[in-house]
């Protein structure tokens, strides 16, 4: 596993995933290998999804999780000359968050290893949610995730709705 950028090659989370405004939820990628992508992101208390204590659900993390995914492939796709093609998140068997909340101010690392990843476009990630702290880190969020990059994504959208 070699890592082929580090947190000096990386711009802007906006140069690496095509979501915006307030539909984007990492702040930036710290490490990136040619199975595993870490990126990190803030809880605030004054974003879309903050309850009465600032705090972000613990069931965001799903996209935390699919947007770490989407950082890796648009990574992996920029290093081959290209850009990511769109994707679409899946789902997951089990997510599992050991709280229902992550607390406001909280600093996020979400880690997403690579399982699986076939030619039609079909991948499943192994990701985590850990908080980081002075004294260290604690998971706080679990799942696989699966996510489809279809060759063509208007007709697979298209498709979709006609379904």
């Amino acid at each position: 596993m070699t890592t082929f950028m580090n947190n000096k090659s990386f711009g802007s989370i906006e140069t690496i995933l095509p979501h915006r405004g307030t539909m984007l939820l990492l702040d930036g990628v710290s490490d990136c290998t040619d199975e595993t992508v870490t990126a990190y992101a803030s809880v605030r208390a004054d974003a879309w999804y903050a309850d009465a204590d600032g705090a972000m659900p613990a069931w965001i993390g799903i996209e935390l999780m699919a947007q770490a995914i989407a950082a890796h492939v648009a990574l992996l796709a920029m290093r081959a000359g290209g850009q990511a093609r769109p994707g679409v998140l899946l789902g997951s068997r089990r997510y599992e968050a050991h709280l229902p909340a992550f607390a406001c101010g909280a600093r996020l690392r979400i880690d997403a290893k690579e399982l699986l990843r076939g030619e039609e476009g079909h991948g499943a990630y192994e990701c985590t949610i850990h908080y980081d702290q002075d004294r260290g880190s604690a998971c706080c969020a679990e799942a696989v995730i699966k996510v489809y990059q279809p060759a063509d994504f208007q007709s697979f959208i298209v498709g979709s709705f006609g379904s």
